[in-house]
């Protein structure tokens, strides 16, 4: 098969997903290929808007959005008069996800809520015979990340991770070649996500809440306490709610290198290090932080780093070869024995060959996220009933997510630790290993049985 052929071949099987004509069930009912799959969107701020346009975009494919939720009065109004506008149809708006759960004509929901409620949502979801379409990273522990697989398997749900570069053409493709060897054996991967420079957060003081704002379900399982406009909009840096820049941005980089890699199980061995060298704030991640992980068995290091201040480019990243936004330096770096490949953007790879670096193999796209083929690929999974028509199913977001977890809490305890991917605790480090799961606050639990 010649490159061109066998380059329309991997787009063409990614985009397949695209075709959705198949027709096994969805809980205990068949649906045909005309069979209409409900769908409600929950958590509409942010990523909330990119689940609802993918959603609609599916419409030619039986798929409607019928419901949408957010604790929010204002963002649920404003997104609903917006998807109104868009469609032309009107739909159910709610305050509380478990009313959209108790609802047996909704088929999937939409995850799309800060990160401390991906798991909760998701078990409920699953116990409620919804199938998931949850954002990443799709834990905020590794406990949660583990229950995420047993509900699917229990209540025999589909669950799509949001890492969406799993179905972006160019990327499958890049790393097919990486598997076939265009760059020889991989010794080190390396992944960047430079995002800056950002001014401080500020100081988490006790703020009049909005308007419409149901401060009390949008913390959830976190413990309860005053309203603050940093908690509410700069969550992603405090443990409570987010996991730091390795858990936001860092986890689509992190599940490229797991699947290239074929790196199926936890690292054995993770060192951590990073603070608030940029600027000062509030807030708990670190602006500035490195990671470095061990699998046994294999000659490979991974590594990560994050930083929110000016910076460098690397390996051409952010400079020849753009982030989409032009700001932020974000991207992953294979370095193998014959040479190295870059994956700059959601959609682009470019190999480098030899002692030269002489340009061997690549594929330019856009540069943007491959949204609507990994929403494709959810419904796809969806009507067959196969979890592993899914892209990114549990074991991936477990796995994927452990990631970003296992370093902080290497960051946070400030030293090199040991870890059982059998067990998934720390070996004798208990101060370690009380970080693997929070203190849950009722009802917003995520329970030790599923």
């Amino acid at each position: 098969m010649n490159e061109s052929k066998r380059r329309d071949f991997l787009k063409t099987s990614v985009v397949a997903g695209l075709s959705l004509a198949v027709a096994p069930a969805i809980g205990s009912s068949v649906l045909g290929a005309n069979d209409r799959i409900r769908v409600a969107v929950i958590g509409l701020r942010g990523r909330g808007r990119e689940l609802i346009n993918s959603f609609h975009q599916l419409a030619g494919e039986n798929v409607e959005i019928v419901a949408l939720c957010d604790v929010d009065q204002a963002v649920l109004e404003e997104r609903t008069a917006a998807y109104e506008k868009l469609s032309g149809k009107k739909v159910q708006t709610l305050g509380d996800m478990r009313k959209v759960l108790d609802d047996k004509s909704i088929d999937a929901v939409g995850f799309a809520t800060p990160n401390h409620w991906h798991a909760l949502g998701t078990v409920w979801a699953c116990q409620a015979g919804k199938d998931v379409y949850v954002e990443k990273p799709g834990s905020h522990s590794i406990f949660e990340g583990r229950k995420v697989m047993e509900a699917a398997a229990k209540y025999k749900r589909i669950v799509q991770h949001g890492t969406q570069n799993r179905s972006s053409p160019n990327i499958v493709e890049g790393i097919q070649k990486l598997k076939e060897g265009v760059i020889g054996r991989v010794y080190l991967a390396r992944g960047i996500a430079f995002k800056g420079p950002r001014a401080a957060l500020g100081r988490i003081d006790a703020d009049p809440a909005p308007p419409g704002l149901d401060w009390d379900r949008w913390l959830g399982p976190a413990p309860s306490t005053p309203y603050s406009k940093v908690r509410h909009r700069s969550w992603h840096q405090i443990w409570e709610y987010g996991n730091g820049d390795i858990g936001n941005q860092g986890v689509h980089e992190l599940d490229i290198m797991r699947w290239a890699l074929d790196l199926d199980t936890h690292p054995t061995k993770v060192v951590s290090m990073g603070g608030k060298y940029v600027a000062k704030d509030d807030t708990d991640a670190p602006q500035v932080h490195a990671t470095m992980f061990e699998y046994a068995g294999r000659d490979l290091m991974v590594q990560f780093e994050t930083r929110s201040g000016l910076t460098n480019t690397e390996a051409g990243m952010g400079a020849e070869y753009p982030f989409l936004d032009k700001r932020n330096v974000v991207g992953v770096i294979f370095i193998g024995t014959e040479g190295f490949m870059i994956l700059p953007d959601y959609s682009s790879y470019h190999t480098f060959l030899g002692p030269k670096r002489t340009p061997g193999p690549k594929a330019v796209g856009a540069g943007d996220i491959s949204n609507l083929p990994h929403f494709a690929n959810f419904i796809k999974a969806m009507r067959s009933r196969k979890p592993e028509d899914a892209t990114a199913g549990p074991k991936e977001l477990h796995y994927s997510a452990a990631l970003p977890h296992l370093a902080n809490i290497a960051c946070r305890t400030g030293r090199m630790l040991q870890f059982d991917p059998k067990t998934e605790r720390f070996t004798g480090d208990e101060e370690a290993n009380k970080l693997l799961r929070r203190q849950y606050r009722a009802p917003y639990v995520v329970p030790d049985k599923v």
